[in-house]
C-alpha cells in the first residue's frame, strides 16, 4: 500500500511537472526567441553597407621657434623651421554608410562628411567611387550622398518602421569600426525615444557594440530592415561599453525623403516658445496632471499667433496627436508639411479650444531671425508688495536701473524679500512681470484678483510670466 502511494504522488507529480513545463513552453512560444545565427542576416546585408573615407583641410598654427642671440649656432638651424602664418593640412577620417537606393543614393552621418573636401565611397568588394553632397541635415546629424555606380549593380537595404521596436528587441549593427572595415555586432534595443541635445533627437539606444568609425553604418532589425543610422556613443575610454545610440529610421527617412527631393530639410513651423509643465504649474492652472505644453510667447506674425494662441495657453493636442509632455511637440510639428492646415488643441482657462493652424517653414523662419520674436503691448501698471517683491511700473529710471531693453509691457520687481517664496521661486531685481495666470497684467487689480481666485480654489502657488534675459519664463510661485 504505501508503495502504491508514493508511485500515486510520484504519477502526480510527473503530471504536474508536466503540465508545468508545457506552460512555460508555450509562454516562450509567445515571445522572439534568440536567433541561433546572425550569419545569414550579415552575408545578406553586408554588401549594402559601405566604407566611406574623407579628406578634409585643416589650419594648424605655426609654432613659435626660440630666439636666440645673433651669430648663435642654432640661429641658422631653427630659421629653417619658423615660417609665418598658419599652416594648411589634409586630415583623413573613417566613417560608415548605407545604399538605400541602386541608383546611388547613399545615407551617413552629417558629422562624418562635414566640411569635407573630398568623399570616397568604398563599397564591399572594394570598388571604390567620389561621392557628392544632396544634402545635409545637422540637426538630426543625417547626410545624403550621391555616387555613379556607372555598371556595378548596388544592393539597397529598406527602412523599417523603428516605431515598432520594442524594447528588448534584437538588433545588428553593421559598419567600419577603428577603419576595420565589414564588422558585424549584434545587441538589443535598450531604450527608445532618447533625447541627447536636440529639440528634435529620436534615438534608439543599444548595447549592440559602436565604436568611432560606424558613425553613418545602419542598425538592423531581424527582418534585414534599417531602424536605425548608428550615431554616438556614450563612453568615458573613447571605446564601446555598451551604450550606443542610432537616429530612428522613421526620423531618418523623414529627413533623407526632403533632402532627396529639395536638397535641404523642410520643417513645419508653428512660432511658439515653449516650455515644460511642471505640478506645481499645473497645480496653477488648475489641471488634474502636468501635460502639455506651455506657451511662454507666440511669435509676432508667426502661424501660432495668426491662428489665435496666446501666452499661457497649453497645447495638448496637435493634429489629432496627443502632446504628453514639451519635448513631443517640436518633432510632431517638424513632422508635419509645410503649408498644411491641422487641428490645435490648447487649454485657456479651463477650457480646451480649437484652433486651425497652417504652419510656416522652420528653416525659411530662421533664415528671417523670427524665432522668438514677440509682439509688444502697452500695459499699464502700478506699484505692488505682495507675496515677498516689491513691483514698480514701467519707467525711463528703472528700465536704465535694470538695463531693460525693448520692454514696454508689464511691472518690473525691483527688491526680493529674504526667505520668501520670491526669493525660492528664483525671482529676481530686474524681472519684468507680464502676465499672472493666463491673463495679461493690464492693472495691479489683476493681480489681486488671480491671487484671491487661487486661495478660493485652494491652489498652492500662483503662476507669473516674468520677462528674463532670454526670453520669458514661467515661474509656478508658492503661496504661503
Amino acid at each position: 500500500m504505501c508503495y502504491m502511494l508514493k508511485f500515486k504522488n510520484n504519477y502526480n507529480y510527473t503530471v504536474i511537472t508536466s503540465i508545468l513545463i508545457l506552460l512555460f513552453s508555450v509562454s516562450l512560444g509567445n515571445s522572439k526567441s534568440a536567433p541561433d545565427s546572425f550569419a545569414d542576416l550579415a552575408e545578406k546585408l553586408s554588401p549594402s553597407v559601405v566604407n566611406i573615407s574623407t579628406t578634409t583641410v585643416v589650419e594648424q598654427k605655426s609654432r613659435e621657434m626660440p630666439s636666440f642671440p645673433p651669430g648663435s649656432p642654432f640661429e641658422d638651424f631653427f630659421k629653417q623651421f619658423d615660417k609665418p602664418g598658419n599652416k594648411k593640412r589634409r586630415a583623413q577620417s573613417l566613417g560608415s554608410g548605407f545604399i538605400i537606393d541602386k541608383m546611388g543614393y547613399i545615407i551617413t552621418n552629417n558629422h562624418v562628411i562635414d566640411n569635407a573636401e573630398k568623399i570616397m565611397v568604398i563599397l564591399y568588394d572594394d570598388t571604390s567611387f567620389e561621392a557628392t553632397v544632396v544634402g545635409k541635415d545637422p540637426k538630426t546629424d543625417v547626410a545624403l550622398l550621391k555616387i555613379d555606380p556607372k555598371k556595378t549593380k548596388l544592393k539597397a537595404v529598406k527602412f523599417g518602421d523603428s516605431n515598432k521596436l520594442r524594447v528588448g528587441d534584437w538588433v545588428m549593427a553593421i559598419g567600419n569600426p577603428f577603419g576595420f572595415g565589414g564588422t558585424v555586432t549584434a545587441g538589443i534595443v535598450s531604450a527608445r525615444g532618447r533625447n541627447l541635445s536636440g529639440s528634435y533627437d529620436d534615438y534608439i539606444q543599444t548595447d549592440a557594440s559602436i565604436n568611432r568609425g560606424n558613425s553613418g553604418g545602419p542598425l538592423f532589425d531581424m527582418k534585414g530592415n534599417v531602424v536605425g543610422i548608428n550615431t554616438a556613443i556614450f563612453s568615458q575610454s573613447g571605446g564601446s561599453v555598451g551604450i550606443g545610440f542610432a537616429v530612428s529610421s522613421n526620423l531618418a527617412k523623414q529627413v533623407t525623403d526632403q533632402l532627396k527631393q529639395y536638397g535641404r530639410t523642410k520643417r513645419g513651423w508653428l512660432g511658439v516658445l515653449i516650455q515644460e509643465i511642471t505640478d506645481e504649474i499645473a497645480d496653477s492652472l488648475g489641471m488634474k496632471t502636468a501635460k502639455g505644453a506651455l506657451v511662454s510667447s507666440a511669435t509676432e506674425g508667426g502661424p501660432a499667433e495668426k491662428a489665435g494662441v496666446k501666452t499661457g495657453d497649453v497645447i495638448i493636442k496637435f493634429n489629432d496627436t496627443e502632446i504628453k509632455n514639451m519635448k513631443e511637440l517640436p518633432k510632431v510639428v517638424a513632422g508635419t508639411p509645410v503649408g498644411k492646415s491641422v487641428p490645435l488643441v490648447i487649454l485657456r482657462n479651463g477650457n480646451e479650444i480649437t484652433l486651425n493652424v497652417t504652419l510656416g517653414e522652420l528653416e525659411l523662419a530662421e533664415k528671417e531671425n523670427l524665432i522668438g520674436k514677440t509682439p509688444k503691448k502697452n500695459v499699464n501698471a502700478k506699484e505692488y508688495d505682495k507675496l515677498g517683491f516689491t513691483a514698480e511700473e514701467l519707467t525711463d529710471q528703472n528700465k536704465n536701473k535694470f538695463n531693460l531693453k525693448n520692454i514696454e509691457a508689464g511691472v518690473v520687481i525691483t527688491s526680493i524679500r529674504d526667505n520668501s517664496s520670491a526669493q525660492q521661486a528664483g525671482l529676481t531685481p530686474g524681472m519684468v512681470i507680464i502676465r499672472v495666470g493666463q491673463i495679461e497684467v493690464n492693472s495691479m487689480n489683476v493681480i489681486d484678483e488671480a491671487i484671491k481666485n487661487a486661495l478660493k480654489q485652494k491652489r498652492k502657488a500662483l503662476l507669473l510670466l516674468v520677462k528674463v534675459e532670454n526670453g520669458t519664463r514661467f515661474v509656478a510661485l508658492e503661496l504661503k
